[in-house]
């Protein structure tokens, strides 16, 4: 991979040293987080986007370099390689210029050129190309055979020739290429008969955008349409346009042969290069909407796993129904189970015993905190709840996917003796007490943040949500001593095996009271504990660094300073004011750079801090169902998804109301996410309600007072037509009216 640094670090714009760094740490085995976290001097302080970014070139060069050599070794095989060839192999940069290369040489099925070559054609159709001053259909007599009946069939197999030449004319591609780039629209119609059926697309009956403009969601929106069967779809450029390129190229004269020539040129267009390139443009079309759907996706859940833990406290959670009634369980504060019921909250004759059960589960189990599943009913209990006044907050919990993971075989594991809603109550409670640690069991592809989720690449879906996940559980810590192995497996170096050796370990030996205690555990050896320890946190354990993020390798280091400071570590710990004075330069050695020091007083100035901001109690309006809605209505909200196109936003609702993207700020804005994050708080106006189709539209700035603009100077109004709207004959009729003949 070493071969590949000089161009990622022109691509990426770092230096060679850092993507030499990088790619040498990934080669020893170290993984994304721990390169990130404690390499920062080998990398110079990269970031885990730019590490990412090495990755993702070191892969798509490594791939290009073995299509090449492969494309090189085919052509020469053929006995085909020339030097002009091999140059030219060697200046392409992109897949696409390869494959434009290997084009005429690549095995295919056989062609109607290949047919007409074999039947002695070419001779003629190299005739018809020079566009010479002979009557090609008398020359086409002298072809006429067996195989060949007449001159047409000669004149046509001769065509066919030449517009597979045109259609392997490297540069002719290259060309088209820019031209669909800058011109072609992706364009949709309704097929016949499917209007009714295919009505969710509607959008989409007798649609067309430039594909240098058109966004990711309504490239995959189309797709779908497409794909199910309610829509056609073509992308490409005015056919005049395209053809006029081609014909410049292989048209030279008024001949006889002209006109068989612009036959062939128009055929290679129509039925090799147009369709060629559509499916190309699809295909890259496809890629793009995927990666900014994912990129998307990926963000949403990123906010979403680091979203506010209320943290260890007592919960009694509550999973809302109507007839079947409220699961109600209650857990203590490391999330265990200890009591599960019963009750009727939504039915008059039942609730005085519902009030009496929950009066005395908060009272037996010491309960501070409810968790309410926020589906259906959840509204409803929730004012249940809060109208028994026993003082304690009370928390809507987004309970999406908590039904794939009461389902799960992890939930089965971990609770085989309780139902499928018991489970879903317990995740339900944990979410509230520490939402990545739960929320890391489930598939995220099922939590409700994505846009577009089941439309794009699986693979790449999976590979980007594992990424964010990984970067989540490790940017927060890991408590040793009281995480899932399923939240362990997560952790920089372990895995699913090693983590559940850990939990092993732990459950037959005991609390871990140090970091190295690590190494006892079965096949954890070196590499691994490098890789995991620093994201590993042991509260109240033998050493008082092993609860922060400071690395082990490093200990000896800050023993070190300590000593210097006349001070025990333990006292250097949170000491602010002792910890400013140190100087980091001071301690700079060939082991231990500047960047390492620094954030190692960092992290000692707040160890093991959580970086998640603290969970607060929100309150909704007095509404609880569509119908309560109306237009001009300002309520209190909560962002639930966040897409391009907009924000979705949980009014207190069965249904989220969307904000388009237009109606966020008063300042333009493409992306939503420039200005909202997931579970932010905001006030919203209700601009549209259709009950019928359980659409709510909303509105953020008008809610909020536009900034005062500046003051600019005033233009005339114009006397005739916008200019962009405005003919010659106006514009000249303007300026004899101005300034006269």
């Amino acid at each position: 991979m070493q071969e590949f640094a000089a161009l990622i670090a022109t691509r990426i714009k770092i230096s060679k040293k850092q993507v030499e760094a990088v790619l040498q740490l990934f080669a020893e085995g170290s993984t994304l987080p721990f390169i990130a976290r404690y390499r920062k001097d080998m990398t110079g302080g990269l970031d885990e986007v730019q590490i990412l970014q090495v990755q993702d070139e070191a892969k798509f060069l490594k791939e290009f370099t073995e299509r090449k050599t492969f494309i090189e070794k085919s052509i020469a095989e053929q006995g085909k390689m020339t030097d002009y060839l091999q140059g030219k192999i060697n200046a392409a940069t992109t897949m696409v210029e390869l494959e434009d290369i290997y084009l005429p040489y690549k095995s295919k099925r056989k062609t109607k050129a290949q047919t007409a070559r074999e039947n002695g054609l070419e001779p003629l159709a190299l005739l018809m190309l020079e566009q010479g001053a002979v009557d090609i259909t008398v020359e086409s007599a002298k072809y006429i055979n067996e195989k060949i009946k007449t001159e047409e069939e000669a004149l046509q197999g001769a065509r066919d020739i030449i517009a597979e030449t045109v259609n392997e004319d490297v540069n002719l591609r290259a060309r088209l290429r820019k031209l669909f780039e800058e011109k072609a629209a992706l364009q949709s119609k309704v097929l016949t008969d499917k209007e009714t059926e295919g009505i969710k697309y509607k959008d989409y009956f007798d649609f067309s955008e430039p594909v240098h403009r058109i966004p990711s969601h309504r490239i995959l929106a189309v797709l779908r349409g497409f794909l199910e069967g309610f829509l056609r779809m073509s992308i490409s450029p005015m056919e005049e346009d395209a053809l006029e390129i081609l014909e410049k190229n292989y048209v030279k004269a008024l001949t006889p042969s002209t006109e068989h020539v612009k036959k062939a040129v128009r055929d290679a267009y129509r039925r090799l290069m147009q369709p060629s390139l559509e499916s190309e443009f699809r295909t890259a079309l496809k890629q793009k909407a995927d990666e900014e759907a994912i990129a998307v996706f990926a963000e949403n859940l990123r906010q979403l796993l680091l979203s506010s833990p209320l943290g260890s406290k007592k919960i009694l959670a509550i999973d809302p129904r109507y007839r079947s009634g409220c699961k109600v369980v209650c857990l203590d504060e490391k999330g265990e189970l200890k009591k599960t019921d019963l009750v009727y909250v939504h039915e008059a004759n039942r609730m005085q015993d519902s009030e009496y059960k929950i009066r005395s589960l908060v009272k037996e189990y010491a309960i501070e905190a409810f968790a309410i599943g926020d589906g259906t009913a959840g509204r409803e209990t929730e004012q249940f709840i809060k109208k028994l006044n026993l003082g304690l907050p009370v928390f809507l919990v987004n309970e999406d996917g908590a039904s794939v993971y009461s389902a799960s075989e992890t939930a089965r594991e971990e609770f085989p003796e309780q139902d499928v809603t018991v489970r879903g109550s317990v995740s339900i409670g944990r979410r509230l007490m520490d939402p990545l640690a739960e929320l890391v069991k489930i598939d995220p592809k099922s939590i409700g943040v994505g846009q577009y989720q089941h439309d794009v690449n699986a693979f790449r879906l999976k590979e980007r949500l594992d990424q964010t996940v990984v970067s989540c559980v490790n940017n927060v810590g890991v408590n040793l001593n009281t995480a899932s192995k399923h939240l362990l497996g997560y952790v920089s170096g372990i895995g699913a095996t090693l983590a559940e050796n850990i939990v092993k370990y732990r459950n037959e030996s005991g609390k871990f009271t140090s970091r190295e205690q690590l190494l006892k555990v079965p096949r954890l050896g070196g590499k691994a504990y490098e890789q995991c320890a620093g994201f590993l946190r042991i509260k109240d354990g033998e050493n008082p660094l092993d609860a922060s993020a400071v690395h082990p390798e490093t200990y000896s280091l800050v023993e070190k300073i300590a000593s210097d400071a006349g001070v025990e570590v333990k006292s250097m710990i949170g000491n602010e004011e002792l910890l400013k004075k140190i100087d980091a330069k001071k301690y700079v050695s060939e082991q231990f750079g500047e960047l390492t020091i620094k954030d190692i007083l960092n992290e000692l100035k707040k160890p093991g801090l959580d970086p998640r901001s603290e969970l607060e109690q929100f309150e909704f309006a007095n509404i609880y169902k569509i119908e309560d809605v109306h237009v001009g209505m300002i309520v209190p909200g909560s962002v639930t998804n966040l897409t391009r196109f907009g924000a979705f936003i949980d009014i207190g609702v069965k249904q989220d109301g969307l904000v388009h993207v237009s109606e966020i700020a008063h300042k333009y804005i493409t992306d939503p996410g420039e200005v909202l994050k997931l579970g932010q708080k905001v006030n919203v106006k209700i601009m549209e309600v259709d009950v019928a189709r359980k659409r709510i539209a909303l509105s953020i700035k008008q809610t909020e007072e536009a900034p005062a603009r500046e003051t600019r100077i005033s233009r005339p109004k114009p006397q005739f037509k916008k200019e962009a709207e405005m003919s010659v004959d106006d514009a000249l009729s303007l300026l004899k009216k101005k300034f006269g003949k």
